[in-house]
C-alpha cells in the first residue's frame, strides 16, 4: 500500500471519507481564494469582530505557504504583491526606526512597524499588541518556499523584501510580542525561529543583493547561537535527560508554536535530539487525542485546541517520516470542520480553563469561524501527506 492510500485508510477508519477529505482539501483553497482581497490580503477571519478588516504577516504567509503548495501561484503572488507594496511604503519609517536605534534611543512600542495591517496597508486605528517581528520573517521565509518551488521571480518583491529584511535584522534580539500578542517583556523563541528561517532564505540568494545576502548568513548563524545558548531547557524534573526548546528566553514552559523551529524553521533539525525532545515535550504537555493547546495557563476561549497547531504537530511528524501519527493529526483537524467545510480557530472539546470561555464569547462573539490560517495549515499538511498534487 503507498503513503497516501495509506493515510486515507487511517482517515476512513476514523469516518472521514475519500469524498470528504477531498472535499475539505478543495474547500480551504476555496475559502482562501474566495476572501482574498482584490489587492492581494489574507483576510485573518472574514466574519469574527477582533480580525475583520485585517491581515497578519504571520497568518498570511502559512496561508501563502498552503496555497502555493496546493498549486494557486496566482493567489499566493496577489499576497506577496500586497505585502510588497505595503511595506515598500514603509522605507523611511524603517530607515528612521534603524538610525534611531542605533543611535541608543529607547523606541516606543507603537513606533514599531505593526504585526497587522489593514487591507489597504495601513496601522489600523483599533488597539492591538503590535510589535511583533515574527511575521517579517515569515513574509521572507515564504517568498523563498514560493520562488523554489514555482520557479516565480523575487525581483518583482525586491522593495518590500528589503524593508523586511532591514526591520527584522536591526530588531531580532528586541522584546516583543509572541505569536499570540501576549509577552511583550519576552524574547520569544518561536519569534528567533521564524527570523531565522527568513534570514536563511535570504541567505540561499536570489531574493535580495549581494550585501543583504551576505549578512544574512552571519545573521541566520547568530540566532540560531543566540537560540541554543539561551532558548533551551536544559532538563527538567519530569525528563531532565531530554533538553528541548523553551516557549521563551528564561523559561521552562511549552508553547506549541515551538513545533515551527523544527519544521519548517530548521532552526533546530527534525533529526537531532533537540528538535525530536521538542516535539515529544509539545505532544507530552499540549496535545489531547489530536488536537493541540497553545500552552497550558492559556485562557483566550477557555484554552481550546487549535486545528492550526495540530497541522503545525502533523506536518513535523510526516517530515520525520511518522505517517501514521501525522494522518492522526490531519483526521482531527477534519473532524472539527463545520458540516459546511469551513475549519474554526480552535475547539471547546478541552478546555484549559473552560471558567475563561463565556467572558471571551461576550467580548468578541463566538470563536473565529473560518479562519484562513486553518485552511492554509490544513492544505500544507494535506500536501506533505501526498494527498495533493503540485509542482512541489
Amino acid at each position: 500500500m503507498s503513503a497516501t492510500a495509506n493515510v486515507r485508510e487511517i482517515l476512513r477508519t476514523r469516518g472521514i471519507s475519500d469524498e470528504r477529505l477531498d472535499f475539505l482539501i478543495q474547500h480551504s483553497a476555496e475559502v482562501i481564494r474566495g476572501f482574498q482581497e482584490p489587492d492581494g490580503a489574507y483576510p485573518a477571519s472574514p466574519t469574527f469582530s477582533a480580525y475583520k478588516g485585517y491581515s497578519w504577516l504571520r497568518d498570511g504567509s502559512f496561508i501563502a505557504e498552503g496555497m502555493s503548495r496546493f498549486g494557486d501561484v496566482n493567489s499566493v503572488d496577489n499576497f506577496h504583491n500586497w505585502v510588497n507594496a505595503t511595506l515598500s511604503g514603509r522605507r523611511e519609517q524603517v530607515d528612521d526606526l534603524v538610525a534611531r536605534h542605533q543611535a541608543g534611543q529607547d523606541i516606543p512600542l507603537a513606533d514599531m512597524l505593526p504585526t497587522r495591517f489593514t487591507f489597504d496597508g495601513r496601522d489600523g486605528s483599533d488597539p492591538w499588541w503590535d510589535f511583533q517581528t515574527d511575521g517579517y520573517g515569515m513574509w521572507l521565509w515564504q517568498v523563498g518556499e514560493h520562488v523554489t518551488r514555482h520557479g516565480v521571480d523575487p525581483t518583482q518583491w525586491a522593495a518590500g523584501l528589503a524593508v523586511a529584511f532591514d526591520f527584522a535584522a536591526e530588531f531580532w534580539q528586541t522584546n516583543c510580542y509572541d505569536w499570540w500578542e501576549e509577552h511583550s517583556e519576552c524574547v520569544h523563541t518561536s519569534t528567533l525561529g521564524a527570523l531565522f528561517a527568513g534570514f536563511e532564505a535570504v541567505a540561499r540568494g536570489s531574493l535580495l543583493d549581494a550585501e543583504r545576502t551576505a549578512r544574512s548568513v552571519e545573521l541566520a548563524a547568530a540566532v540560531r547561537e543566540f537560540v541554543l545558548a539561551k532558548a533551551t531547557v536544559t532538563g527538567r524534573a519530569q525528563d531532565p535527560s531530554a533538553p528541548h526548546l523553551a516557549k521563551w528566553v528564561g523559561s521552562e514552559a511549552v508553547d506549541a508554536s515551538l513545533a515551527a523551529c523544527v519544521v519548517p524553521f530548521g532552526i533546530v533539525d527534525i533529526d537531532s535530539s533537540l528538535g525530536h525532545n521538542t516535539i515529544d515535550a509539545v505532544e507530552r504537555d499540549l496535545s489531547v487525542d489530536g488536537g493541540v493547546h497553545r500552552f497550558r495557563a492559556d485562557v483566550f476561549y477557555g484554552g481550546g485546541q487549535w486545528l492550526l497547531l495540530s497541522c503545525l504537530v502533523g506536518w513535523n511528524k510526516a517530515v520525520a517520516g511518522d505517517v501514521a501519527d501525522a494522518a492522526r493529526y490531519l483526521a482531527w483537524v477534519a473532524e472539527q470542520a463545520r458540516a459546511n467545510g469551513d475549519m474554526p480557530e480552535q475547539v471547546d472539546n478541552h478546555l484549559n480553563h473552560p471558567e475563561h470561555e463565556a467572558e471571551w464569547i461576550e467580548k468578541w462573539g463566538t470563536v473565529a469561524t473560518p479562519l484562513l490560517w486553518s485552511h492554509g495549515m490544513f492544505l500544507t499538511l494535506a500536501h506533505t501527506l501526498g494527498l495533493i498534487s503540485s509542482k512541489a
